[in-house]
């Protein structure tokens, strides 16, 4: 029986949080150091939930019996060590959320791919015809749809390591672990093996019976499993990696055409194995995954074409925030490339980067406000490596350097907050201003370049 909760943040988890604990009988007040939104605190003083913002009342905080937190709030946060040390239960939304619902639960998380897989995941199963929701960090969050009356007989779940960390009896009837490579490591004390366990938390309630999806050959999951997995091993299924040029990409014995599938790159190749896999243990036939597949549209940010202009095709992978997922957009392209990048470095080496320098990469266009770090990186590997101070800027300086034929990709490897709200801001103003310079060559204006380049020198 919930009584005294106390919700930290107030952002599209907390809400759903505060709003559900309430339902289930608990005397609920919300807490946000920031500013809540004017939409938010309506909803809360409808439901005559308390709340303050700008701020935290420390010691009504820690006379909680429950406190469920914002996953942005780590752990290191001197409130939540207080509440700790107190004894008090920490919990994300989502564990709040299994322990009120009756859904079967499928449970994706990695270091990235983990939103693609999650979206044809959904798609596939709501194309076959399954009752399901999507929630986690993609969509409406799951406290928030159960708040509202809402129990499918699936949901399908994207789960951050940041999310995992507060779950204990999450019990996901599937499982899907994309990758894990180096991220979030300001967050982990940067130890990588503090991260992977993270990650694994996804299955610490894995019963024989229930599968695990993961890509056999990850540099990191099977050593992982090996020191912190203790569980059942039956049902573990392991994926090989799909061949790029392929002419099918088979999922035991279901075979797909490869060039007609969705989503391009090897990498998306592994994340609809993944999903094809887990739709196939979920008794989904052959013939519906195909219809599911005919008809899926990806999230926007992740290698999304957005137009062609004077013969160049400008692509928006504004999603990749760390070097994996930019190896596998460059490792993606067909045609010589000019690759944007840059923003917050989160302590990256580069180096795995650095054969696709010269081929397919020609020149290179760093946009951050501290672009040290990817210049030293990438100094001594090309001539061709400029610096911007605003998206309008980059996509000039990019476009000086493509020509008919060629790629000019926004693939940042880092986090985007020096020059923009968020990741998604980001790619929203790539393709505004790409918009804007389609409509000015339909009124035969050409882009101005009044610019001065800096060309590296070695």
């Amino acid at each position: 029986m919930l009584e005294q909760v106390v919700v930290l943040g107030a952002g599209e988890s907390g809400l759903g949080a505060a709003l559900l604990a309430q339902k289930k009988g608990g005397n609920v007040f919300v807490s946000d150091a920031g500013s809540i939104r004017a939409d938010r605190a309506d909803i809360l003083r409808a439901a005559g939930i308390p709340f303050e913002q700008g701020g935290h009342s420390e010691e009504r905080i820690l006379a909680a019996q429950l406190i469920i937190k914002s996953p942005g709030i780590p752990d290191t946060a001197p409130l939540i060590q207080k509440a700790s040390a107190a004894g008090i239960p920490i919990w994300d939304e989502i564990e709040l959320a299994a322990r009120y619902s009756s859904a079967k639960v499928i449970g994706i998380t990695g270091s990235n791919g983990k939103t693609t897989t999650t979206a044809l995941l959904y798609h596939l199963l709501k194309t076959a015809g399954y009752a399901v929701g999507l929630g986690g960090n993609i969509g409406q969050s799951w406290a928030m749809q159960l708040a509202q009356g809402q129990d499918d007989e699936y949901m399908v779940l994207e789960l951050s390591s940041f999310q995992l960390d507060r779950c204990y009896e999450l019990a996901p009837e599937l499982m899907i672990l994309t990758n894990v490579s180096p991220d979030h490591l300001d967050r982990y004390g940067y130890e990588m093996d503090n991260y992977l366990a993270s990650k694994l938390r996804l299955i610490q309630n894995k019963t024989a019976e229930q599968p695990f999806i993961y890509p056999k050959e990850d540099p990191y999951i099977p050593a992982g499993l090996k020191r912190y997995y203790q569980g059942p091993t039956a049902n573990c299924l392991a994926q090989d990696w799909p061949e790029l040029n392929a002419k099918e990409l088979w999922v035991e014995d279901w075979a797909f055409v490869q060039d007609q599938l969705p989503l391009v790159g090897r990498h998306n190749l592994m994340n609809m194995k993944m999903a094809l896999q887990a739709v196939k243990c979920l008794g989904v036939s052959q013939e519906m995954a195909q219809k599911g597949l005919d008809s899926f549209e990806n999230h926007p940010h992740r290698l999304e074409k957005v137009m062609v202009l004077g013969g160049v095709q400008y692509i928006n992978d504004s999603k990749a925030t760390n070097v994996e997922a930019v190896y596998y957009a460059l490792e993606a392209m067909q045609a010589p490339t000019v690759w944007i990048v840059g923003g917050v470095d989160k302590g990256n080496d580069y180096s795995s980067l650095f054969p696709f320098i010269g081929q397919p990469v020609k020149a290179i266009v760093c946009l951050g406000v501290d672009n040290r770090p990817i210049r030293a990186a990438f100094a001594a590997k090309t001539d061709y490596i400029v610096e911007a101070a605003s998206m309008a800027e980059a996509i000039k300086l990019a476009s000086l350097y493509a020509q008919a034929g060629d790629n000019i990709l926004l693939s940042p490897a880092c986090a985007s907050f020096d020059l923009f709200k968020n990741y998604i801001d980001r790619g929203d103003q790539f393709k505004a201003i790409l918009e804007e310079q389609r409509q000015l060559l339909e009124k035969g204006h050409s882009m101005e370049m009044n610019l001065t380049l800096n060309r590296n020198k070695k």
